[in-house]
């Protein structure tokens, strides 16, 4: 299982735009529909990946803590679906419904999102403010498959917690570890 460091997006960029079809109900999401009052989380996630595996239940239990914080929370999968059928949309769907994803689960089939959010790694979370700048970009919590460490979403959870309360986000951010993302050809 060979592990990718997220690209660590600079702080205060942009939130791109996206706009990207739900893999369980087909509508479309973009930026303006799903992000809150008070920011948007945007999580790089996939089905057959060991790390996001792992941490699977813990974002869905986030996605449900957090559905009335004013933040708005998108997944979105980017890998190439002809090599790792897994996350093609109808695996993607299974995964959300089994797991319990509350917030929109997004197909980037062309990669373009994926590639403009500098996304590398699954999983790849980019926390952005109201105004829509990043102010968060990293690790769920200090999780790994193997390494005995309960998934809590303790870094992720502070800044949201922060980013919610109107408090400073902490400048020292640790990068996501996963699978990279799988381009196409």
């Amino acid at each position: 299982m060979a592990a990718t460091e997220s690209a660590m997006l600079a702080l205060g960029t942009t939130a791109p735009e996206f706009s990207l079809k739900d893999v369980r109900t087909g509508n479309i999401h973009n930026n303006d529909a799903v992000a809150g009052a008070k920011g948007l989380l945007v999580m790089f996630i996939c089905a057959h990946c060991p790390f996001v595996k792992h941490v699977e239940k813990g974002l869905a239990k986030l996605g449900r803590d957090y559905q009335k914080s004013g933040i708005g929370i998108a997944a979105i999968s980017s890998n190439d679906a002809d090599n790792y059928p897994d996350d093609a949309p109808p695996g993607l769907a299974r995964q959300a419904k089994n797991v319990g994803f509350v917030f929109p689960y997004l197909y980037d089939e062309t990669q373009e999102v994926a590639r403009a959010y500098d996304a590398t790694c699954t999983p790849d979370f980019f926390l952005f403010d109201g105004q829509r700048k990043l102010v968060y970009r990293g690790q769920l919590d200090s999780s790994r498959p193997g390494n005995g460490t309960p998934v809590t979403g303790s870094d992720l959870r502070a800044a949201m917690d922060a980013l919610v309360a109107g408090r400073p986000i902490a400048k020292e951010q640790r990068p996501s570890i996963g699978c990279n993302i799988k381009w196409k050809g």
